[in-house]
């Protein structure tokens, strides 16, 4: 999620006007988030990876992340 809101920002900035433009910030979005997600596994010692369900994990604020 963090890539596609990085790359919708970076995008009504840039306002690209072919493909390559779009595809290349598209890029950007990815890169921003990689390195997002790396800095925040590298600061908790955790994986923010999970194999559950984006779905079930916002039906409820009982629900718990897995993080193992």
């Amino acid at each position: 999620m963090l890539a596609e809101a990085t790359t919708t920002e970076i995008s009504k900035e840039k306002e690209p006007k072919t493909f390559e433009d779009s595809r290349k910030i598209a890029k950007q979005g990815g890169v921003i988030a990689g390195n997002t997600r790396k800095e925040i596994e590298e600061k908790t010692g955790k994986s923010v990876i999970t194999k559950q369900n984006a779905k079930k994990l916002t039906k409820g604020k009982d629900n718990e992340i897995d993080l193992e």
